[in-house]
């Protein structure tokens, strides 16, 4: 299925929208825009950062998820799209998390330490992801015209989630990920914006290393 036509926006001038939704090139059979490409180069920095520690990740985080909040938009879809919003949003608290956020057993004076979930809030998690896949996917089919309510609002929903745990350097942020990539390729792909399911294919492969990564920081800590 291609991407829909680009909406005109008239908030903003309109040279700078015709040159951001230009097609720069084509993949695959769909018109590739220079605005999924800057969001793409962007975003790919953020996991990068995300996953050797580093708190530069973060503001990246704030501008890429603004410009793919354009970009699912213009693509009806909403659920990512409203998502993009609050990514920017915890993307702040994320970066003053990783500068100056501590955590009982953390020691004196260091910046906040990888930690794992406890089982139970692992099942919390879960039951809230599976809820709120539910509920949003509802509110999108009938208040929407998007054509993949329901595959828009499951790596929404796990996004939240994951978003939340890294902000906080729970490792189990990763598996979040892992799936939601999984679910966003499908997604992507669905809507023909095959440049950003490529880039969601490159963060399944970052989310595992990220994984593994933080696994040996837990392990070498004393």
């Amino acid at each position: 299925m291609r991407a829909c036509a680009p909406r005109d926006y008239g908030l903003w001038p309109r040279q700078y929208t015709r040159a951001m939704l230009s097609h720069a090139f084509t993949l695959w059979g769909s018109a590739v825009t220079w605005l999924e490409i800057v969001a793409f180069v962007l975003a790919f920095g953020c996991v990068a950062f995300n996953v050797v520690e580093s708190h530069w990740g973060w503001p990246l985080a704030i501008v890429s998820s603004a410009l793919y909040g354009w970009l699912f938009y213009v693509n009806r879809i909403y659920g990512d799209a409203s998502l993009q919003v609050f990514f920017a949003a915890t993307a702040a608290w994320g970066w003053w998390q990783w500068l100056f956020g501590r955590r009982a057993g953390d020691p004196a004076g260091a910046r906040l330490q990888v930690a794992r979930l406890r089982p139970a809030t692992v099942g919390a998690a879960a039951l809230v992801w599976l809820t709120a896949w539910l509920v949003l996917g509802a509110l999108l089919d009938r208040f929407t015209d998007t054509d993949v309510p329901y595959l828009d609002a499951f790596p929404t929903a796990g996004s939240v989630i994951g978003q939340l745990l890294l902000a906080r350097k729970y490792l189990e942020n990763w598996w979040v990920w892992l799936v939601v990539n999984v679910a966003s390729i499908a997604l992507f792909s669905w809507k023909a914006l095959w440049l950003t399911a490529v880039l969601y294919a490159v963060f399944l492969v970052l989310s595992a290393i990220g994984l593994r990564r933080w696994q040996k920081t837990l392990q070498v800590r004393p």
